[in-house]
Formats: structure tokens, sequence, C-alpha cells
């Protein structure tokens, strides 16, 4: 094979002609080239590729391991256990089974005998295990109030808790001397489960051109509350509407109240299951009901009066020194076992008995325009003043009285004279209220703390619990200080622990029971049975 020619060999020469070497001035000479740009392909297609540029070389894939068995076992001993310990395990765990008979048979007469006892004890019937954390305190989780109200030395005079249990609401006015129709009053809402909760800044306020004096939330409803005011009206506000929140109101009508209206309830209308009726309670001395229009008006569908000639007198009780004129409404509670059985507490000091059956008209007739009736039934033993607050239980036949002679009453709806007096303060009891959990707990509102110090006067809420004390409260909460009464309480349905207070220095305390007073304990019911049974017969 001819050998490759250099580049300055003649073509011909390189085909195998003779040649000479050229002069080495011709092979060799000083010149200067034009430079040149090569590109690096590789560098801009690494980097395209998000590849490292400091190696030329493909990428290099690792694997990380810890080890490369794909099973473990773990073991405490990794030699093989001796036939001697083997022996020595067997050895210990030997028994003594004709030992072990006699035992038995000495001592099975006695075992017997203690579980014939045990399987007879009822020491744990109706004991429920508690699986949550037990809070053995009361705490004030949260302080509430509208300043401007507060400005205007505006009172807390009700407090209602909505469907859901969540939102508080609280009505202000006066219950104490002044001209209370001329003031603006309002309606605040709070929504406590909200983040950002701001204890003087309500999620609501409605204004209102009269005193409030007491409020309800719908019982299923949640953004619907409605409010007695002082000048006889009713009005039904819808929360969801930041507008124009009033749903429905009764105007000034002959039908309406001619005193302040002091409780309100809302009731199942039997007709129209969607629907709901508005009771209304007044010192007027009548018992309203009334039903939603479509053109927002509250029309009244029917009635009680109750007239002092037309209450019963009891054989045990002195001679009522009531004329013939109507006998001013207080407060209200319906029996949780008969929809037609209510208790109202009356200015006269009176609490009655009364059924929503009744048929009686009320006398003498008035211009209303439906027809009242005289529903009171019983007449229970009296306090040493108005009666302010009754509450019904929902656990018995029982009920709840206070007012202003500072005594809780504990009566039957069977018979005329209290099961139990309690002097709970020598000031106003406010209101009262059953534990809607505890059959033998209940709160009570007062005007002062220390009924021993007249100097030290502050408004409590006390709490009882009959289970510990029948004389005494469990517990007396703080609430407001100075010549400040605590005027209304709600304990919450939906979150048992919560109960919410209002007083007259315009400030709603949220307050967390402690278990203690919302753990039903045993045979709890049974000791509420024979407190109705103790004096009945």
């Amino acid at each position: 094979t001819a050998p490759r020619p250099f580049p300055w060999e003649p073509a011909q020469q390189a085909a195998g002609a003779g040649w000479a070497a050229p002069p080495l001035a011709a092979m060799f000479a000083d010149g200067t080239a034009a430079g040149t740009d090569v590109e690096s392909l590789w560098r801009s297609a690494r980097s395209a590729r998000c590849e490292a540029k400091s190696c030329q070389t493909g990428k290099i894939s690792t694997v990380e391991t810890a080890a490369q068995s794909h099973t473990c076992r773990d073991a405490g001993v990794q030699t093989d256990q001796s036939s001697d310990a083997v022996q020595d395990f067997q050895q210990e765990v030997q028994v003594d089974y004709t030992s072990l008979l006699a035992f038995l048979q000495r001592v099975e007469d006695a075992v017997i005998k203690e579980l014939n006892k045990n399987w007879k004890s009822h020491a744990f019937d109706g004991y429920e295990v508690s699986w949550t954390d037990q809070n053995e305190t009361v705490l004030c989780l949260h302080t509430l109030s509208y300043p401007e109200a507060q400005d205007q030395n505006l009172q807390v005079t009700g407090i209602s808790w909505n469907a859901t249990g969540s939102v508080v609401a609280c009505s202000y006015g006066r219950l104490d001397d002044g001209d209370w129709s001329a003031e603006k009053s309002y309606v605040c809402t709070w929504n406590l489960d909200r983040r950002g909760l701001k204890p003087q800044r309500p999620d609501l306020v409605v204004d209102v051109p009269s005193s409030v004096m007491c409020l309800a939330f719908h019982p299923s409803r949640p953004s619907l509350i409605a409010g007695g005011l002082f000048s006889g009206e009713l009005v039904v506000w819808d929360t969801g509407r930041t507008e124009d929140p009033v749903v429905w109101r009764t105007g000034m009508t002959d039908d309406t109240h001619t005193d302040p209206v002091y409780q309100v309830n809302w009731l199942p209308d039997g007709k129209h299951r969607s629907h709901s009726r508005l009771l209304s309670v007044s010192t007027d001395g009548k018992i309203l009901v009334w039903r939603e229009e479509r053109d927002g008006r509250l029309a009244l569908a029917e009635g009680f009066a109750i007239v002092a000639q037309q209450i019963p007198r009891s054989a045990q009780l002195k001679k009522l020194a009531w004329g013939e004129a109507a006998v001013g409404v207080t407060s209200l509670s319906f029996s949780h076992f008969d929809p037609h059985l209510f208790v109202v507490g009356v200015e006269g000091g009176y609490s009655l008995k009364c059924s929503a059956a009744a048929e009686t008209l009320a006398l003498p007739r008035t211009g209303s325009s439906v027809p009242l009736r005289a529903p009171a039934e019983l007449t229970f033993s009296p306090h040493g003043g108005p009666v302010y607050s009754v509450s019904c239980s929902p656990f018995h036949n029982l009920f709840l009285s206070c007012g202003t002679d500072g005594q809780v009453h504990v009566h039957s709806l069977l018979q005329a004279q209290p099961l139990v007096s309690l002097q709970v303060s020598q000031k106003y009891l406010f209101c009262v209220r059953w534990s809607p959990v505890r059959p033998l707990v209940f709160a009570a509102a007062s005007g002062e703390g220390n009924h021993n110090n007249r100097f030290c006067s502050t408004g409590d809420v006390h709490l009882f619990d009959f289970e510990k004390s029948s004389q005494k409260p469990a517990l007396s909460i703080k609430q407001a200080a100075g010549e400040r009464p605590v005027y209304c309480l709600e304990f919450n349905a939906k979150q048992t622990q919560l109960l919410a207070a209002g007083d007259a220095a315009g400030t709603v305390r949220v307050w967390q029971l402690s278990s203690a007073f919302t753990e039903q304990g045993p045979r709890e019911l049974n000791r509420l049975e024979q407190l109705a049974n103790e004096t009945t017969d």
C-alpha cells in the first residue's frame, strides 16, 4: 500500500513517480493565520438539560442504602440457647396442680359468696365512664360589652343562646328608675366560635327606639331573635339581614300590651309546622300568643289574662288581698312534660299553675280582637315580695321561683307548699334557671354577694348542687363589683359547659363550668325523685 502523501506532495509524485525533497526554506516559513472561533456544542447541550458543566461524561447514577438485604431481624441473643437454660426455664414454670386444686376447694365458698354480693349490689348503677379531661374549676371565658350602651348607663336586661349554641345575644335597657321609654337601646350578638372575637365589638348591633326588656332566639332557626320592648311591642329580627333586620312586629294596636313586655317565648304552631308562634308576658296581666303574617305583622292569635277574682284560693293559704284588677305577670315557664301546662310568677308574690287549654273567659271583657281566657288553676305559697323568675325542671314536675325576698322556692306542681325554701340573699334575686343536663343543679342571679356585710355588695351567680347540699350554694361566682346586680342568666343547652350572665354594668360574662356541674352522677334522677316525694304525702 502506497504511503499517505503529505499535503505538499504533488499528486503525481504521490502516485509513485520519483521525487526529491523540497528545500527547507520552502517547508518552513513564518506566517500569520486569521483567528478562528470553535463553539462548544457539548456545553450548550448540557446547559439546556440543566446538567453540570464541570464534566464531559454522562451523569453517573448513584443509590444510597443502609443495607443491601431485603429483610431484617432483631435479636437480643445471637447465639443458640443452651439446653441447660431451657431446662432451668421449664423447671421455673412447673405447677403443683394438686396443691392448687386443694387451695381452690378451700376458698370456693367464700369467693362465690362475695361474687353473689357484688352481683346484687347497685353501687355502680348509672355509672358511665367519662373519657374527656376533667375540668375542676369555673373560668370566665369571655367578658362581652358594647361601649356605646355602657356610655348611656344601659343595663343587660336579657340573654339568649341561638339554636347552635355558638352565638349569644343580649338586650340593653333599663330596669331601674328613669325615663326608660325615651332612651334608645340595642340588641347585640357575638359568635363565640368565630376567630378573632372582639369582646367590645359585637358582630351585630341593632338600634331599637325603645328599651328592650327581654329577648329569645328561635329554637331551630339560628338567625331569628325576638324581643319585647318597654313600649309593649314585640319585634322579630333576622341577624342575617344587616341592612334591615326587622322581619315582624306587632306595632301599636288595640291588641298590643299596655305595659312593658318582660318575657318572650317561641311556641310551635300546631297548624303549620314550618311556622312558629310567639308568646309574650307583661305586667298588664296579659299573656298573648302571636302569629306571623306575610305583610310583616304579628297578629294576635289567642291570649290569656290573669285577673285577681279568677285566681283559685287555696285553703292552706291566706286570703289574697287583691282587688278585681288584672295581676301583673313578670315571668313564665312551660312544663317539659305537658305542652299545655305552664307556671307564671306575678307581682303579688305568688306563682300560679296555668293551663293553655282553659276555656273560661277572663273578666272583665277587654277590647281585644280575640277573647282572652283565664288560665290559672292553682296558687302556690307566696314569696315575701314580687316573683321575678320561674323555671320548670327538664327532668321532673318541679319548678323554681325567686323574687325580691332573696329566697328560692323549689315547688312540686302537685302541691301549694314548697318542698324547699332557700334564703340565698338579703337582697333581690332576679333570675333562676335549672341546668339542662344536671337534674340537681340550678343557678340563681342576685344583687349582692356577702349578705353578712352590707358594705361588700356585689352581683353574684350562685350555683346550687343538691347532691352536695340542699341549703347553701356549691359555688358563688362574683360577676360585678359594687351595687351592680346580675339581672339575667342562661345555660347553653348545646355547649352545656357554658353559662352566660348579664349585669347592671352592661357586661355579659360567659362562664365555663367545671365537670362537677355538667356530668350527671349515678342515681341522680332517683335523688331528684326522692326530693319530689319527701313532702307530697
